[in-house]
């Protein structure tokens, strides 16, 4: 079937659902993937729109839109975050959701994929209005939300607090608590140790395994994180004392590059007072562009989607691209960067650390009996390492670069697990 798919979109600037329906269609030809099952993998298994009147503080009522998305579950429940941001659209949401799917799949938990958005701006809206919206929001998809249907978690601008909200929500609906709903949570309900640098340590340990294949040294090796919430200030914080050099930083408002490296404590103490890294004393001013293209081994990407194109990857000067983000190189960025020689580790391995402790989360949540935090990294390690070694030896037997990898192993576990379920009637 994937020769017979229709390619125009592609002429065209690619949207990012586009974009993720081409990565698959790109795999499916490789891996010689069952027509039926392409076709049937290329959308989502279900979409809910729903609209969030929301009380605000003034009295007024506003109404939002939100989304949940439900790409496929032949593996288990969907898992995936919500995300709170003003540009969140239906196609985002989509793209993430079958991103979702091949994330799980690649480091082999019991997961389907997922994503949740709501279209606000939460940095305008008071914590009164955020519970008030997050609880509307969570009430109008109860009806497919649930520890044995779809767990979500914390995505862009939402936190543990507000997936404290999300628990006590459903639970308040079902009229007994159940923390399994969701994961990301705070540790006094149901939280798992280690979460909350999940991301940033899955990512650490899958750089670690590439510099071993590229024979590279870590002590002094130099890095640059754009983005600086949640993945990219934690990865620079554990990547920062594993011994690499932090030489540039950004986030929204620009960012700071020192060649000699940052001193990330108190870059991290400037960014809690001032909410940004930019004006940060201990280097010079960098833009969120410039810094992409700065010298670098290891280049971390923990920003939006988008980011490296076909204009900029020839000058992109690092030697590892570790995707922290979802969805930050283009498609033909992606065969520029493998033509130089340059190792990308896909969003969908790079970033699974999250989503691998929330499935952790989640199992402790439903035997009721929590673990230690060592237990929790321990075992993440050896998740991320070995999805890292199913990758680089699928690249390696198929000849394509590590993203090419990544997806013939998820989204061929996926479609095993498709097949074998057959459909229903």
């Amino acid at each position: 079937m994937s020769s017979t798919l229709d390619r125009s979109a592609v002429q065209a600037p690619l949207n990012v659902w586009q974009m993720a329906q081409q990565q698959l269609d790109d795999i499916a030809e490789i891996i010689g993937l069952d027509s039926s099952i392409h076709s049937y993998l290329r959308e989502p298994k279900r979409v809910l729109i729903v609209s969030v009147p929301v009380r605000m503080d003034s009295g007024t009522h506003r109404v939002f839109e939100g989304y949940r998305v439900q790409h496929n579950m032949a593996r288990g429940p969907a898992k995936g975050g919500i995300r709170f941001h003003p540009d969140v659209t239906l196609d985002e949401v989509k793209a993430l959701a079958m991103w979702m799917s091949w994330k799980c799949a690649l480091v082999n938990i019991p997961f389907g994929g997922a994503k949740g958005g709501v279209v606000c701006d939460p940095k305008n809206m008071s914590l009164q209005e955020l519970e008030n919206l997050t609880r509307r929001f969570t009430s109008e998809i109860s009806i497919i939300i649930g520890p044995e249907k779809d767990i979500p978690a914390p995505d862009v601008y939402t936190t543990p607090q507000i997936m404290a909200w999300i628990m006590d929500t459903f639970s308040m609906q079902k009229g007994y608590s159940i923390p399994g709903v969701v994961t990301g949570k705070p540790i006094a309900i149901g939280g798992s140790l280690g979460r909350d640098k999940a991301t940033a340590r899955g990512c650490l340990y899958v750089v670690n395994e590439a510099m071993k294949e590229l024979r590279l040294t870590v002590d002094g090796a130099r890095v640059a994180i754009q983005g600086f919430g949640n993945a990219g200030l934690h990865a620079a914080e554990l990547m920062s004392a594993a011994g690499y050099r932090i030489v540039a930083v950004s986030d929204s408002r620009g960012g700071v590059a020192n060649p000699k490296g940052l001193d990330v404590a108190k870059l991290i103490a400037f960014k809690g007072e001032t909410g940004t890294v930019a004006g940060f004393s201990g280097g010079e001013k960098i833009s969120n562009k410039e810094l992409l293209e700065y010298e670098c081994d290891v280049l971390v990407p923990a920003a939006l989607e988008k980011v490296i194109t076909a204009d900029n990857a020839p000058r992109i000067k690092a030697k590892i691209v570790a995707e922290a983000a979802n969805g930050p190189t283009l498609p033909e960025a992606d065969e520029i960067l493998h033509e130089r020689g340059i190792m990308v580790l896909p969003d969908i391995l790079a970033n699974a650390g999250g989503v691998t402790v929330s499935y952790f989360e989640w199992v402790q949540d439903l035997q009721e009996l929590f673990w230690e935090e060592q237990m929790v990294n321990d075992r993440l390690r050896r998740i991320m390492e070995r999805a890292f070694r199913d990758t680089l030896e699928q690249a390696r037997r198929l000849k394509v670069n590590m993203r090419r990898g990544a997806y013939a192993v998820a989204v061929g576990r996926v479609a095993e697990a498709t097949s074998l379920r057959g459909v229903y009637p």
